[in-house]
């Protein structure tokens, strides 16, 4: 662990009790919460969100490579968003056999044909990697995934900084609690969604947070509702079933909710096919997608995050198509690509499968689902491959080069787990906001970041997912 936390410190088992014993406080006192998940619509009892008692090394160029590259992902992902016909052919043979992505793609063609109502767009990304060790020992960054639709932890991620520096200063650690960057991806989306409310241009309208049927991490949404509010922006929380119930467009197609104009919508629920329980909630998101408010994400930059347009983006000549005069752009958006590879259905699919059954364990296979937690690893992808692979099912993955990231030594402090040493892996993710206005791009920015661990026996998950915690980046 090359200028991280020394080994002296790490197997201090009287040292390390007390560490974390001072570091569940620092982390209640700073409000890194979650409710508990037997009553995860009450804040009666709260816990602290899950984290690592200490930060984890990353390189400090590769840190930087990550954040300098959000706003060319911005870009990308709203130049698709206004390609419908890439995002056609892109998706077509998934939407022929996934019916989660098909429905929204329909979606996506009714307001199409309907015509757009609101010309402003509102982007929330956060484009995630992992750090692949070279043969040499040097690591490079590749992307795991980017994520439009409802990326978490920019509430709790801007208040661990001073948990893991608060724990190195009473280790008597203090160059390194230096060495932990400055983070507020909350104030950055609440910047953003304040800028497409303005330009919306009705003081009475609410920011509206369309949230899940269990809110067990209501305070990360919350930190971003407190800088809205702030800003005397005003903001709801309402559920599917409130919207279907209480939702309607007037002829001017302003939406509105329990008598109040919404002005954005702000998608943190609608992402897994399990959010859709009937047909009245595709109903809701229709009525949403139709209306004058501001989508976070609107249909087709929901559909410009699939896994699908990933593994198309990485073809050859895609990237030159949105970037015609823009070879560095290019080259740097590339270079973070892993290998992605195609299951349709033919020879190159065919050439995708053969390669799979015979070394499963160089590859990731991915659904076209988010959340954390669906991702297929090992002697599992071939028990699935083998069971489709002359059916057009396949079509609904894509497979991807398996990252190797250097495991590091950590302590993952959960509620109720015991406090042992873990061999780790870890995720970091960059996050980006945008606004466009017709053509005008008004902002768009790289507003912070999130480091993610979780013990290296984990294939998959995410922290809402109860395999990773929070985490801080120590630079090195």
């Amino acid at each position: 662990m090359a200028q991280g936390i020394p080994n002296e410190v790490l197997m201090n088992t009287t040292l390390i009790k007390d560490l974390a014993d001072v570091a569940k406080d620092a982390a209640l006192l700073q409000g890194v919460l979650m409710r508990i998940q037997e009553k995860p619509n009450s804040s009666e009892l709260v816990t602290y969100a899950p984290f690592t008692l200490f930060p984890t090394p990353v390189p400090k160029a590769v840190f930087l490579q990550a954040l300098s590259l959000q706003t060319h992902y911005n870009i990308l992902v709203d130049k698709i968003s206004q390609d419908s016909t890439f995002l056609e052919e892109a998706l077509a043979s998934t939407i022929a056999v996934d019916d989660f992505t098909a429905r929204l793609f329909r979606i996506h063609q009714q307001i199409l044909k309907e015509g757009r109502s609101q010309s402003i767009m509102l982007g929330i990304n956060r484009s995630d990697y992992m750090l692949d060790q070279r043969a040499d020992g040097s690591s490079s960054l590749k992307q795991i995934e980017i994520n439009t639709f409802a990326a978490s932890f920019g509430g709790l991620s801007s208040h661990t900084p001073d948990v893991h520096r608060h724990i190195l200063n009473v280790a008597g650690r203090l160059e390194e609690s230096q060495r932990i960057p400055d983070n507020n991806p909350a104030a950055g989306q609440a910047r953003a969604v304040a800028k497409a409310w303005e330009l919306y241009g009705s003081e009475r309208a609410v920011v509206m947070f369309l949230v899940e049927e269990s809110q067990r991490n209501i305070f990360d949404q919350r930190f971003i509702e407190n800088e809205l509010w702030k800003r005397k922006i005003p903001t709801v929380r309402k559920r599917f079933d409130d919207v279907h119930k209480k939702g309607s467009l007037d002829q001017d197609k302003r939406l509105f909710v329990d008598g109040q104009e919404v002005a954005v919508v702000y998608y943190r629920n609608g992402y897994m096919p399990d959010n859709y329980i009937s047909e009245e909630t595709w109903d809701t998101r229709l009525l949403m997608e139709r209306s004058l408010a501001v989508k976070c994400p609107d249909i087709s930059t929901h559909l410009a995050g699939t896994k699908k347009v990933q593994q198309v983006l990485a073809r050859p000549e895609v990237l030159e198509k949105f970037f015609p005069d823009q070879p560095d752009m290019v080259q740097q958006i590339r270079a973070t690509f892993a290998g992605l590879y195609s299951l349709d259905m033919g020879s190159e699919g065919d050439e995708t499968v053969a390669m799979a059954l015979a070394t499963p364990d160089r590859f990731v296979l991915k659904p076209q689902r988010e959340g954390g937690g669906n991702n297929i690893y090992g002697s599992e992808i071939c028990q699935v491959l083998e069971g489709m692979k002359e059916s057009t099912e396949r079509t609904a993955y894509i497979l991807m080069d398996k990252i190797h990231p250097t495991p590091g030594q950590n302590y993952l402090l959960r509620q109720d787990a015991p406090l042992k040493v873990s061999t780790c892996l870890s995720e970091l993710g960059a996050f980006g906001v945008y606004v466009r206005q017709g053509k005008d791009m008004v902002m768009n920015e790289c507003i912070g970041h999130l480091l993610r661990t979780k013990s290296s026996e984990h294939s998959d998950g995410g922290v809402a997912a109860g395999v990773a915690v929070l985490d801080n980046p120590l630079l090195v």
